[in-house]
């Protein structure tokens, strides 16, 4: 959890201390439901970074620096 996070929700316990602490419950299940989008995240990111470097192969086989 970062700084800022921590101040938005310190600041939310401020105004609505029973929604904050709603959102301190739920929060493990949002960050369940939401694994899958991240891990489908990484794997594109790869795939992406392969057809990438396959393009990028004959430019560095001739010695191209860039």
């Amino acid at each position: 959890m970062s700084f800022t996070s921590l101040l938005l929700w310190l600041l939310l316990a401020l105004i609505c201390w029973p929604l904050a602490l709603l959102a301190l419950l739920l929060w493990p299940l949002v960050w369940l439901v939401l694994l899958p989008l991240r891990i489908l995240g990484f794997a594109v990111g790869g795939g992406l970074a392969l057809i990438q470097a396959l393009f990028y192969l004959p430019a560095r086989l001739l010695g191209w620096r860039g």
